[in-house]
C-alpha cells in the first residue's frame, strides 16, 4: 500500500499560560492525527506564545484546521495556522553561534542582526532576555543566535566584525564558527 503524501500545518497559539494549557494543545494535535515535526515555546511576560509545525494526512490537516480555531476560543487563545510544504536540508557550509551579555539598551539585537545581514547569513534561531535591574547594577540584555551562510566569505571576517561590535557596545561575548565539508 502507498504512503500518503504529508500536509504540512505551521501553527501558532498565544495566550495567558496557566497550566496544563500546552498539554490540552498537544492532545489535540495528537486527536487529530497530526503529529508534532518542530515545536518552540516561549514565555513573554504572563503571555505564552507555542509555535508549532504539523504534519499529517490532508484529512487530519483539515480536521486541525477546522477544530483548533474552536478550541482556541474556549482556551482564550489567539489561533494563527499556515500550510506549508516540507522544507529541503539546505546546504549551510558555515554554521555560527554567537552570545552575547550587554547593558540593555535600544537598538542592540538589531545591531546583531545587522551583523548577519550583512554577511549574507540566515538567522535560524534567536532567543533573548533582559535582566531587571538589580540594586545599582543596570539591566543586562542576553542573546543567542544561531546562523547559516555559505562559505564564499573567510571565517575569520563574521569573527573580527563579531569582536569589533562586542567592544564597541562593551559587550562580553563569544563566537563559534563551524565550517562543515561539502559534497
Amino acid at each position: 500500500m502507498p504512503q500518503q503524501q504529508q500536509h504540512y500545518l505551521v501553527i501558532t497559539a498565544l495566550g495567558t499560560d496557566r497550566p496544563g494549557i500546552v498539554n490540552t494543545i498537544t492532545r489535540h494535535v495528537s486527536g487529530c492525527g497530526c503529529n508534532i515535526e518542530d515545536s518552540r515555546l516561549a514565555m513573554l511576560g504572563e503571555e505564552f506564545t507555542l509555535i508549532m509545525l504539523l504534519s499529517g494526512s490532508w484529512n487530519a490537516i483539515t480536521l486541525i484546521e477546522s477544530t483548533l480555531p474552536l478550541q482556541g476560543v474556549d482556551l482564550d487563545l489567539l489561533i494563527v495556522m499556515k500550510r506549508t510544504v516540507a522544507s529541503e536540508q539546505k546546504e549551510t557550509p558555515t554554521t555560527v553561534w554567537v552570545k552575547v551579555e550587554v547593558e540593555d539598551s535600544p537598538h542592540l539585537i538589531e545591531r546583531f542582526t545587522d551583523l548577519f545581514d550583512s554577511h549574507h547569513m540566515n538567522i535560524a534561531e534567536l532567543v533573548s532576555k533582559t535582566q531587571p535591574a538589580q540594586g545599582e547594577h543596570p539591566p543586562r540584555l542576553y542573546i543567542q543566535i544561531t546562523a547559516h551562510g555559505s562559505s564564499d566569505r573567510p571565517v575569520g571576517e563574521i569573527e573580527d566584525t563579531f569582536h569589533q561590535l562586542c567592544t564597541e557596545l562593551n559587550a562580553q561575548g563569544s563566537i563559534s564558527v563551524v565550517n562543515h565539508p561539502q559534497n
